[in-house]
């Protein structure tokens, strides 16, 4: 018996980031605090890196308000710092060889969601796909623990279509939602709570959390009303079983990312602002939202004198200089995808919500000419200042539902709508969930209950049970 042994060599094409690389999409994601206190501890860590003042005072005095500061001439700004000359610092710093000169590695995060799941992520034996996946998906999560982007455009970020990416995503979601803390990386209030009645098995019977789940899946609007009453007829229950429910459901937390970090008072800083200007609506940064940092010249002085041949000196100064390039590289990136975003989305800031278009990350990948994925990062928790108020970028960014003549409307366009008829009702005899998706229907637009239920809860606005009682309130006779 023969037996041969064939050797194979195939070409596969994946992703290999460099560590710098790696930081550099981190900054990216950050935050206007988180991203300027990244900066100040660079400076700390970094001699040939520091914060300049004089130029935060220059812009604080001289700039107008909604000045234009375009890529230009941030980048130009950035290339100045580099013809600074400062004296050096008194109490020089003499780091030894042998320490790790990676300063950018070693500025400190702070302990959020994302890297706790990412801890947790990182013991479990996934692929190098799975991971990517599973890393992708909680990257997209909002401070609330909640998966606000739809799957669709996180395969697109990816450069992932199909039927197979999209079967690849849900299990990596299935994954993330069995992480803790318990609920995160649900779509809606309604999945986030019934993902935490499996782990609540020690308060609760598993009939109690099966009606539990019924309550959230089916009736969550008479939970909401605390119609206890209507509630056990709707679902054939005694009012004790239904009182254990609504109990048990009262335990779980409707927030599960407010836990770390101190998300829920936080400051919004926004990073672009958008004015009229003559007629045209002008984009430009917020320029007093970060620190400037420059090189100091002084310590690379020194160090092009006397310190030929201290490489980890050289490394220092190269993440310097690297540090002072990002922060250009980042602004011009931010406002680039905000002037895409203003252009796409024109209507909006003429007419209001009513006239926000569909839009994808793909769209605005194409005309900025980066890669979806990094319009994905650029939107993440950074904030435009418009006359009708402060948005997150993601806020302008959604599926379409398409309308019956043709076309398609953004969600948040069918919310303006809803809240338009909910503010035209009778106050005695308000419209219910079903009754407004008829009224959308009339108007060309086929959504389900279900859906004008979640876009009510997402705006704040009371069930018609409670509309219903307040206005009998109001017309009652003093």
């Amino acid at each position: 018996m023969n037996t041969s042994i064939v050797l194979q060599a195939r070409q596969v094409q994946a992703p290999v980031f460099s560590p710098r690389l790696q930081h550099a999409v981190r900054l990216l994601q950050m935050s206007s605090q988180e991203y300027a206190q990244a900066l100040r501890d660079a400076a700390e860590l970094n001699p040939f890196l520091e914060i300049d003042t004089a130029a935060q005072d220059d812009v604080a005095t001289a700039a107008p308000a909604g000045s234009e500061l375009d890529a230009a001439a941030d980048i130009e700004a950035a290339a100045a710092f580099d013809r600074i000359t400062a004296a050096p610092a008194s109490g020089e710093r003499h780091l030894s060889h042998d320490e790790s000169f990676d300063l950018m590695q070693r500025v400190p995060l702070p302990d959020s969601l994302r890297t706790h799941l990412h801890g947790q992520l990182g013991v479990l034996r996934l692929s190098a796909r799975e991971m990517a996946f599973a890393r992708a998906l909680v990257e997209a999560l909002d401070d609330d623990g909640y998966l606000r982007i739809s799957l669709e455009d996180i395969g697109a970020a990816l450069g992932e279509t199909g039927a197979d990416a999209e079967r690849e995503l849900r299990t990596a979601l299935r994954r993330v939602q069995a992480l803790d803390p318990a609920g995160v990386a649900a779509r809606d209030v309604a999945e986030c709570l019934c993902l935490q009645l499996d782990a609540a098995s020690n308060h609760a019977s598993e009939g109690t959390r099966r009606l539990a789940r019924r309550i959230l899946e089916g009736h969550i609007g008479l939970l909401a009303a605390h119609d206890a009453g209507k509630l056990a007829k709707a679902l054939d229950a005694s009012a004790q079983e239904v009182q254990c429910a609504i109990d048990c459901i009262r335990r779980l937390n409707p927030h599960p990312g407010w836990q770390f970090g101190e998300t829920a008072s936080r400051i919004v800083i926004p990073d672009v602002t958008v004015k009229k200007v003559r007629g045209a609506w002008r984009t430009s940064l917020n320029a007093s939202a970060l620190p400037r940092v420059k090189l100091n010249t002084g310590y690379a002085q020194l160090l092009e004198k006397h310190g030929a041949q201290c490489t980890a000196m050289k490394e220092c100064l190269e993440q310097a200089r690297w540090m002072v390039g990002s922060v250009s590289q980042r602004a011009s990136t931010i406002l680039d995808v905000a002037r895409a975003i203003v252009a796409r989305q024109k209507m909006f800031f003429e007419h209001g919500p009513l006239a926000m278009k569909p839009l994808g990350l793909r769209e605005i990948a194409e005309e900025v000419g980066v890669h979806p994925s990094t319009v994905s990062r650029t939107v993440h928790n950074k904030y435009m200042a418009t006359p009708a108020g402060i948005f997150e970028l993601q806020h302008f960014f959604s599926r379409g539902l398409n309308h019956a003549a043709g076309g398609a409307s953004a969600p948040v366009a069918l919310q303006g709508l809803i809240r338009e008829l909910i503010a035209v009702e009778k106050p005695v005899a308000p419209l219910s969930d079903a009754a407004l998706a008829r009224q959308l229907a009339q108007q060309g637009f086929r959504i389900a209950r279900r859906t004008v239920t979640k876009y009510r809860q997402s705006m704040n606005i009371d069930p018609f049970e409670r509309r219903r009682a307040q206005g009998g309130e109001m017309g009652a006779p003093a």
